[in-house]
């Protein structure tokens, strides 16, 4: 399993009337956590793209528990469970400063060849990175 932490500050113009963090800014946030977790692997979404992947979003689930405000930081916990083979799943946690969990979600990707625009399986480079991680996770 790989697990990261990323830190997110609610600004104003994420909340809706009620004060309370708008359910479609979830889903930046969960992009801002996969993000940071595919760069502490070395393996960001630009590189990706210029060795010919590119990774969309097919399936986006989220579920809320408590509402997040304006100025609240945001402990967004991302993980990935097991390897990917044509697609890859994430899932997400949400925190506030109190440790209070408010929302969780799940995203998948899928892996297509830029060129064709067509799926494939995982590249062998992000499978064996990922592999690195899962099995020694001080790398």
């Amino acid at each position: 399993m790989f697990v990261t932490e990323t830190r997110i500050r609610v600004r104003y113009a994420e909340t809706d009337q009620m004060g309370f963090v708008y359910y479609g800014n979830y889903a930046q946030y969960y992009e801002v956590g996969r993000a940071e977790s595919m760069r502490l692997l070395g393996l960001t979404y630009r590189n990706m793209e210029d060795k010919g992947i590119l990774m969309p979003i097919i399936t986006m689930q989220s579920s809320f528990y408590r509402p997040a405000r304006y100025d609240d930081l945001l402990t967004v916990r991302t993980t990935v469970r097991k390897m990917p083979l044509s697609k890859i799943h994430f899932f997400y946690e949400v925190y506030n400063e109190e440790d209070t969990l408010l929302n969780k979600g799940e995203t998948v990707l899928a892996f297509i060849r830029k060129d064709t625009g067509k799926p494939c399986a995982a590249p062998d480079w992000f499978v064996e990175r990922l592999n690195e991680v899962l099995t020694d996770p001080n790398k």
